[in-house]
């Protein structure tokens, strides 16, 4: 077992450490207080490959394993969790059309989407179905060579910015069965968008709910088999629940480094806050914890890199840890920096508006926990 990086995963890390620093850190603020969606950012993401991850090279992905994939995406939400999230949404769409497209459908969009020239939505919670996804109601009906969709579609992030939506309907019977994935171009005649969503935090990504009124696609558009999406979303949830726990350990870490900063220069009773053992106490603790949640991350991701038959088990438990220890975390760095961490001019405040949701979305972490003791209970598994 080597904990080590390799030199190539060392180089993707700094490549994205020079990313989150050039176009993030001067921007991330701003983004957040005015709710600007950061079109120009995922575009030069796109240029460094960062749209595409762990995409196929078919599609000019640079097919990365997920645990190479962390390493980016932990130093950019360092910086900037919110629009770090987006791109995460936004790599897993691309993988799934890349991955399960038809030919013709794969060839046109999956260059677009992996150079970050056009942008993709996830769409698969619905105002009845959260928790319970393979209760969805949006309906798309087989017309000879079409499919017409009704229904509606929530919380969506970048709906009404993006160009292309992964959608999950229904085509067939009640339950997980009866359940096809599809992309649909985001300006079909039919879909709208209802108002951007007001959001305790991630506000560089717009988040809006969609509805679906007899729009009519082409057959093509289906992603693999009829009946195959719920699979899919299942695959890609996995992907994305450990995606939205780096980009909490991410998170953690540049709430960490401040604080450690913070501690180092901020004096009170004639005393550099470093010097006081309760706050050590806590810096320490902090550390501990993220590195805890980023060793779990990385095994899961290994997991799921490996083809593991538990690897959903796996990436549920580093989702709920990652999520839970590393959201404390920047909290305890708030408290660290006392009545500047409530300040806009500080991160701290920011890092935690961000991370909360965190532990609410790819599944809450009640889910999580119901994901795990299935598997240990109902099915015997051993995670040893």
């Amino acid at each position: 077992m080597d904990f080590r990086l390799s030199e190539e995963q060392l180089a993707f890390t700094q490549a994205a450490r020079e990313y989150a620093q050039g176009e993030l850190a001067p921007n991330a603020a701003r983004w957040d207080e005015e709710g600007i969606f950061p079109r120009e950012a995922f575009t030069k993401a796109g240029e460094l490959g960062f749209c595409a991850l762990y995409a196929p090279e078919s599609i000019g992905g640079l097919a990365l394993p997920r645990l190479d994939a962390t390493l980016v995406f932990e130093e950019m939400a360092a910086i900037d969790p919110s629009t770090t999230a987006f791109l995460t949404i936004h790599n897993m769409a691309t993988w799934m059309v890349g991955t399960w497209a038809q030919p013709t459908v794969r060839d046109h969009w999956g260059p677009l989407l992996a150079s970050g020239e056009k942008l993709a939505s996830y769409c698969l919670t619905e105002p009845g179905a959260g928790s319970d996804a393979a209760s969805l109601s949006t309906r798309a009906q087989r017309r000879g060579g079409a499919y017409v969709f009704n229904g509606a579609k929530a919380f969506i992030s970048g709906a009404g910015d993006t160009d292309l939506l992964v959608v999950m309907a229904r085509t067939g019977e009640s339950g997980a069965r009866g359940i096809s994935a599809f992309v649909v171009p985001g300006d079909t005649p039919g879909i709208q968008y209802g108002r951007k969503e007001r959001k305790m935090g991630w506000n560089s990504q717009s988040t809006r709910p969609i509805t679906f009124d007899n729009v009519e696609i082409s057959a093509e558009n289906r992603l693999g088999e009829e009946g195959e999406g719920f699979k899919f979303a299942m695959k890609g949830l996995d992907g994305g629940r450990i995606n939205i726990a780096t980009c909490s350990v991410g998170a953690a870490q540049g709430a960490y480094d401040a604080s450690r900063l913070y501690m180092g220069e901020r004096r009170q009773f004639g005393h550099a806050l470093a010097d006081f053992q309760a706050l050590q106490f806590k810096l320490a603790d902090m550390l501990t914890h993220i590195i805890a949640s980023r060793q779990m991350v990385r095994l899961a991701a290994c997991k799921l890199d490996e083809g593991d038959a538990q690897a959903s088990s796996y990436c549920a438990m580093a989702k709920r840890l990652a999520t839970d220890l590393c959201f404390q975390a920047c909290l305890d760095a708030q408290q660290i920096h006392g009545g500047y961490g409530y300040l806009k001019d500080y991160p701290l405040e920011r890092l935690v508006r961000d991370t909360r949701v965190h532990q609410i979305l790819e599944g809450t972490n009640e889910i999580m926990r119901v994901i795990v003791a299935r598997q240990i209970l109902e099915k015997g598994v051993d995670l040893r």
